[in-house]
């Protein structure tokens, strides 16, 4: 049996139609998983990558709390729940519009929450699960610009270990991983020499790629992560440090 294998498991991820989502979907499916790919927009994205995984592609607005518990009924019996979904609407606060604030807030943290308590007695009841929470650096140190994405963020660290302790009496563990800069979308659009203060500042010299936050993922849903709970990785090339 390969190392971190999921076979026989099945797995939502949230987000999932491009992006980290999307590398993490991959990565799971081909650890033996039968993935759900979660999505709110990307319908096409979405169901490519679920008929080239054999998955099924579901749609949700994880911010709102009924979609959220639909998704979650809809995707079965889950051993996995990776919750990755997210959105930027970033400002200085002192300009920061109401609704750039609930926006973020709710897209980043409160979906944790509706889906989490969706997904919490079902894994309680079969004493089994594994729950991983992508939040970012930005929610260890914070970011210029960024109070609303960073505190949605970090609410997801203190979320999670509070959750681990809930669920750990009956074997359902929760983890958070704290990306750094990773090549997607986002990172594409900055101007060169905000990405050259980046790479300056991390050891390793480059910027993550999707992938390398997969395979955290993949790691912390195995059997072989057991005896890890309420714990953050930080997959960000040392930058954290």
């Amino acid at each position: 049996m390969s190392f971190a294998s999921l076979d026989g498991k099945t797995a939502l991820v949230t987000g999932a139609s491009k992006g980290i989502g999307r590398a993490i979907a991959i990565e799971l499916a081909a650890a033996g998983a039968a993935v759900v790919v979660g999505y709110r927009t990307g319908k096409d994205d979405a169901e490519t990558l679920a008929e080239e995984l054999g998955a099924r592609a579901v749609q949700a607005d994880v911010s709102d709390p009924a979609e959220a518990k639909r998704l979650v009924e809809e995707a079965g019996d889950l051993d996995i729940l990776v919750n990755n979904a997210g959105l930027t609407r970033d400002g200085v606060l002192a300009r920061m519009a109401d609704e750039d604030w609930r926006a973020v807030i709710e897209t980043n943290l409160s979906s944790v929450f509706y889906t989490c308590r969706a997904v919490s007695r079902s894994m309680m009841r079969r004493r089994a699960g594994s729950i991983v929470n992508v939040s970012s650096i930005v929610g260890v140190h914070g970011n210029w610009g960024q109070t609303n994405y960073a505190a949605s963020k970090a609410g997801i660290i203190g979320f999670t270990k509070s959750l681990a302790r809930e669920l750990g009496s009956r074997n359902v563990r929760a983890n958070v991983v704290a990306p750094g800069y990773v090549r997607t979308q986002l990172t594409d659009v900055l101007p060169e020499e905000a990405t050259h203060a980046m790479l300056s500042n991390t050891p390793l010299g480059r910027l993550g790629e999707p992938s390398d936050v997969a395979g955290a993922v993949r790691f912390l849903c195995s059997d072989e992560a057991s005896f890890i709970t309420g714990e953050v990785l930080l997959v960000d090339g040392g930058l954290g440090m």
